[in-house]
């Protein structure tokens, strides 16, 4: 199959475009996740987090798991924010129950300037073919959405060296060094950058930002460490590819307060989680931008009927017309229940209908 071959169901690139579509479309983050026992499966099979992620084959099988489940619009290319980080020498590694934790984490002027900026083809070749692989598998039934970690929320990993609660590291950094967290932002913005570009011409037909951590930062903070760099991530990848625009999205988690600064990166759409309005939202940023989002993820332990009141809610808020796609706030919880999720994808083919044409 040609990579410009036409697609089956191009809703989610036509809302993100903020072009008219039949019914909202949905994909939800984490939907290749411990919540299905045959990513379960296959995760044992690989023997490591990284082993899965870092296999081409297995990453696309966990890529169109949900798939054959669901009626999702769009296939997000099972992968990790940190493998740029890894990619730079610092030696990623997943404890059990613990999460990622970096074996040389990046604390000095010194550390910082002797980082290098990934090839992606030949330093995180296993993204760019297992990318490749899952659009020849898809064969054009939906888009693939390929992403990045932000680069403050790289940052934020890279020199605390695993997770954290205070960010009492990257924050001294900020506040002390400012201009060697700016050295690092600014090689992590042309490294992101290019991974997603080379994401693009791999085959990914959208792509999205996950600035996790942008929300524990002061306003201006916010703009300065995070946003300004996250506009250079936007500036510095392709946005067509195969004749068709490539929509950029942002997600910054806790960040509604910003929606407006972040609209006006040039972005095509704002992810929002679940505190914030989506009707305020997008009476804020009008049709510059299209909106996703913004389920509680919890209300996927509620029973089917709850979850259809609240996907109603959710679609009602953002109300009639195109530029909205359906998500949760954030990631499915590895102890969600698939047939809950499922209540969740129909409720939104069954509901949204209403709200378009």
């Amino acid at each position: 199959m040609s990579s410009s071959a036409p697609l089956d169901n191009d809703r989610l690139l036509r809302a993100l475009l903020r072009e008219p579509v039949d019914r909202t479309p949905v994909w939800l983050m984490r939907q290749a996740g411990r919540y299905l026992p045959e990513y379960r499966e296959t995760r044992a099979k690989a023997g490591s987090f990284m082993g899965l992620a870092g296999n081409p084959e297995l990453a696309c099988e966990v890529t169109l798991q949900p798939l054959r489940r669901f009626r999702l619009d769009a296939a997000i290319l099972f992968s990790d924010i940190l493998t740029v980080p890894d990619a730079m020498g610092l030696g990623l590694g997943f404890a059990e129950g613990e999460g990622p934790r970096f074996d040389r984490p990046v604390r000095s002027r010194a550390e910082i300037d002797a980082l290098g900026v990934p090839d992606p083809e030949r330093d995180l070749r296993y993204v760019m073919d297992a990318v490749r692989l899952i659009r020849r598998e898809l064969g054009g039934r939906v888009p693939l959405i390929g992403f990045a970690g932000s680069p403050w929320t790289l940052a934020t990993y890279m020199v605390e060296g695993a997770s954290t609660r205070d960010f009492r590291r990257v924050k001294g950094l900020m506040f002390d060094e400012p201009a060697a967290l700016h050295a690092l932002l600014g090689r992590l913005a042309e490294a992101v950058a290019l991974y997603l570009d080379a994401q693009v011409a791999a085959g990914a037909q959208a792509v999205m930002v996950f600035d996790t951590w942008g929300g524990v930062l002061s306003p201006a903070a916010y703009r300065e460490f995070s946003l300004d760099y996250m506009a250079r991530v936007v500036a510095g990848v392709r946005r067509s590819h195969d004749g068709r625009r490539v929509p950029v999205v942002l997600f910054t988690k806790g960040g509604g307060a910003w929606i407006e600064d972040i609209a006006a990166t040039g972005c095509d759409a704002v992810g929002l989680d679940w505190t914030t309005d989506l009707g305020d939202a997008r009476a804020r940023v009008g049709s510059r931008v299209a909106l996703q989002g913004n389920l509680d993820p919890c209300v996927l332990y509620a029973s089917p009927v709850t979850i259809r009141e609240h996907v109603g809610q959710v679609l009602a808020s953002f109300g009639r017309g195109s530029g909205h796609v359906f998500n949760l706030g954030h990631g499915l919880h590895p102890g969600m229940d698939p047939e809950h999720v499922g209540a969740c994808i129909e409720a939104v083919h069954a509901l949204s209908p209403a709200h378009h044409g």
